[in-house]
């Protein structure tokens, strides 16, 4: 029996394509939902992963799978049904996850021959078998996993093409704000694997830097922070010589011994959600953690660069409050912060957040011919209906933002402090660059853009 495991592409997210520039190749994840499924998976079966962010192959050549499994975020929607056209086409049977499948189950259902929603790992052998004996139900659900359970991920199936390798080591989010999917898709429950699992996976990655997906990696109660220092106890005893980066909450800077420990275990970068640069953004987006104790941002941001680890800062634009001048405001914001690198994103509703549901009963998602406009939904697309700045105003605010803090001038600057801070100077410029090779790319797909939504609407 022959799978396929496929991540689709999206021809707009111009960042993850690597022939288009080498940079391109830093910001380019695995696809580690697909390699645990690989990882369920029977001996019985021969498996193929095709990640497309590497290219889209010719399935016409390839050998005839007896079952796809395409895995899918909403921006990939589109292209994740034209796979499935083309193999149901061939008679081969599809079945479709992630968190689009969940979040539009009805729609999703139109497109492939079964549908996974929820987390995969439990339903996941009854699915093989299922299509084994050729009677694949239309859905299956595999609610909220026990990772406790969950096998290595086949890391040996994505051997090649990638800078950065990929582990889980938590899934579940308890801050639910309103914009993120999280909470939605993974439950807010804090599910922690077992340390001895993580460190047996991570001896199986090839590549020296290792992406930690997780969501939010050391979790915000006591005993989520207490796991954090022993899985970085167990990862520095392990010398595993990796180094990684993580996604976190701002409460990654107030535990000295978290920070130190992190860093010796080779943590050398952190992606920190800031969101907004005001209080009543904060408010609006459910931020609640990031408004506890009158946080110092920049002194937070201070604490974790004295440990030798990056901070890469993410920021909304488009909150009700944002007004013109919002992109220099948030540019001038990171500056002041210090962090190294700045991600700023629009304001998204994507299916399954509280900002859907909002933006919906208030007829403000402006791109809503689906499944058409899902390929927009990328989080660099206004895609919604903002309170003070038209369509064509917030792309100017965020190519304010990116050109603001992306200046040659502001670059050299945060080498020169990184190398007087005997920092990572190379690691902060090559990061910064990759950056600033896209401004010039993204100002012609935001041209292409307007010029879209114009003939729509003539």
């Amino acid at each position: 029996m022959r799978l396929y495991l496929i991540n689709p592409s999206n021809p707009l997210i111009r960042i993850v394509k690597l022939k288009e520039s080498r940079w391109n190749r830093y910001r380019v994840w695995k696809p580690l939902s697909l390699m645990v499924l690989a990882g369920l998976t029977p001996p019985e079966w021969e498996i193929s992963i095709v990640d497309e962010n590497l290219g889209v192959p010719n399935y016409a050549v390839m050998p005839r799978p007896d079952l796809v499994g395409i895995t899918a975020f909403t921006s990939q929607a589109n292209r994740a049904y034209e796979i499935a056209a083309h193999f149901q086409n061939s008679g081969i049977p599809v079945v479709m996850g992630g968190i689009h499948a969940t979040m539009r189950l009805t729609e999703v259902m139109k497109h492939v021959n079964s549908v996974v929603t929820g987390e995969a790992e439990s339903i996941w052998h009854q699915v093989l078998k299922d299509a084994r004996h050729d009677c694949l139900k239309r859905r299956y659900d595999g609610g909220l996993a026990e990772i406790k359970d969950i096998p290595l991920a086949r890391h040996d199936l994505l051997a090649s093409g990638y800078a950065f390798g990929a582990i889980q080591t938590t899934r579940g989010c308890p801050l639910n704000c309103n914009f993120c999917s999280v909470t939605a898709f993974n439950g807010a429950r804090y599910r922690q694997r077992s340390i001895p699992e993580v460190i047996k996976e991570f001896k199986l990655i090839r590549e020296k830097y290792v992406l930690l997906v997780d969501d939010n990696l050391i979790g915000t109660r006591s005993n989520h922070i207490a796991r954090a220092k022993e899985l970085f106890r167990a990862l520095a005893q392990a010398h595993l010589k990796k180094e990684w980066f993580a996604q976190a909450t701002i409460n990654f800077a107030d535990d000295e011994e978290l920070l130190a420990l992190a860093a010796k275990a080779g943590c050398r970068g952190v992606f920190i959600g800031f969101e907004s640069p005001t209080q009543e953004g904060l408010r609006e987006l459910g931020k609640k953690f990031n408004l506890l104790k009158e946080r110092d941002f920049r002194a937070s941001v201070r604490r974790i660069k004295r440990h030798n680890i990056l901070v890469v800062g993410s920021f909304i634009i488009g909150l009700d409050v944002d007004k013109p001048g919002i992109g220099k405001n948030i540019a001038q914001i990171a500056g002041h912060y210090g962090v190294d690198n700045l991600n700023a994103l629009f304001l998204t509703p994507l299916p399954g957040t509280k900002l859907w549901d909002q933006l919906k009963s208030e007829e403000r998602i402006a791109l809503n011919t689906f499944p058409e406009d899902w390929k927009y939904y990328t989080l660099t697309f206004p895609v919604a209906r903002y309170n003070h700045l038209s369509s064509d105003m917030i792309i100017e605010e965020m190519l304010s933002c990116d050109r603001h803090f992306y200046s040659m001038s502001q670059i050299l600057r945060r080498v020169w402090v990184s190398l007087w801070q005997l920092r990572k100077p190379v690691i902060t410029l090559v990061s910064n660059l990759a950056y600033r090779s896209n401004i010039r790319l993204n100002s012609q797909v935001y041209k292409d853009f307007k010029l879209q939504l114009r003939m729509r609407h003539n």
